[in-house]
């Protein structure tokens, strides 16, 4: 009995081992604060300074058959967490991540391209109201993104999927967000790239479908559609980029937006490791049903200084028929300076 009783604890010893091991993990944390200030001419800014948080909780973990894992939540401008994913990254199949908001998943990762500074031309502190694409990436949704193993030398692969792309905010465990009775139905994206054609080449594309209900209340006449082509290059300190994205809003209800053609294009330098400068723009034109179209164009001139773990950046920003209205109050100018820390 005693020998069994030795055998038995042994096994449980080494069972718990076993979890122990396969349970190792860690979690970091990291942040940093910025601190801006805004001045938009022909509109009343109030008081210009601003100032966000942020804080990056991550979690790391590896399992038994050397999957690792990676739980990230986000923490930005004084909110409860705004962001989560966790990532599986499983050996020879890839990455599996399920995105509650973080972004960049799909098509999403390609809403703008354009090397900068600092800033998208459209985030720089002048408010644009530009229409970018963001296919399932702006709901809760599954993606996989195809291992390297199982593709060719520098060509990359995502699929993205969404059971309702609703847009609504990701619920908690054992609960789930939108509603059951709105428009928008299963979406799915892929996006493709490929940085193997040429030396310092990168170009991308990636496509988006999501089910609309098609009836009088919506104005939708088929499933919304959304597109992205580009590429960039990088020479020396400069790096070139171009690119266009399409949103097919199948929306024929009178005076709306049908959908939405942009162009952006623009440049960034590196004068050393510490300062870099760019310029770039960004134009959409929306398609009106009924109504003329309207180009809301916006421009960013930027520079960005690193010492330590301080930046300073400054943006010099314009935007005409801000928000697709074509009247002058809409054309507006802009100058953010922003300091940065990073821990």
């Amino acid at each position: 009995m005693n020998k069994l009783t030795k055998i038995g604890v042994s096994a449980l010893c080494g069972s718990l081992a076993s979890v122990s091991a396969a349970n190792a993990g860690s979690l970091d944390v990291t942040g940093g604060a910025t601190a801006t200030w805004v001045s938009n001419e022909t509109a009343d800014t109030g008081n210009p300074i601003g100032l966000s948080s942020g804080i990056l909780f991550t979690g790391k973990g590896e399992l038994d058959n050397g999957t690792t894992f990676t739980l990230t939540l986000s923490n930005t401008d004084q909110s409860a967490y705004s962001a989560g994913s966790i990532a599986l990254v499983t050996p020879g199949m890839g990455t599996f991540t399920i995105d509650q908001g973080a972004g960049g998943s799909g098509i999403d990762r390609y809403d703008d391209m354009i090397p900068t500074a600092w800033e998208e031309t459209n985030g720089a502190g002048l408010t644009t109201g530009l229409q970018t694409v963001a296919g399932v990436g702006g709901s809760p949704n599954i993606e996989w993104k195809v291992s390297d193993d199982m593709l060719p030398d520098g060509m990359g692969l995502a699929i993205a999927v969404s059971p309702r792309a609703t847009g609504a905010l990701g619920a908690n465990d054992k609960a789930t967000s939108g509603s059951k009775n709105e428009a928008a139905g299963t979406g799915w994206d892929v996006a493709v790239e490929h940085t193997g054609l040429y030396d310092g080449l990168k170009v991308f594309a990636g496509m988006s479908q999501i089910e609309q209900a098609l009836n009088a209340t919506t104005g939708a006449s088929g499933d919304r559609s959304q597109y992205a082509l580009g590429a960039t290059y990088a020479i020396g300190g400069a790096t070139l980029g171009y690119q266009m994205t399409r949103d097919n809003m199948q929306d024929t209800t009178a005076a709306a937006k049908s959908y939405y053609e942009n162009t952006a294009y623009g440049i960034s330098f590196s004068v050393n490791d510490d300062l870099a400068i760019s310029y770039g723009i960004h134009e959409s034109e929306a398609h009106n049903n009924g109504a003329a179209n309207v180009t809301n164009k916006g421009q960013s001139i930027q520079i960005s200084y690193t010492v330590g773990g301080a930046s300073i950046k400054i943006a010099e920003n314009s935007v005409d028929n801000a928000s697709y209205t074509s009247t002058t109050t809409f054309d507006k100018d802009g100058t953010t300076i922003a300091l940065t820390l990073a821990f």
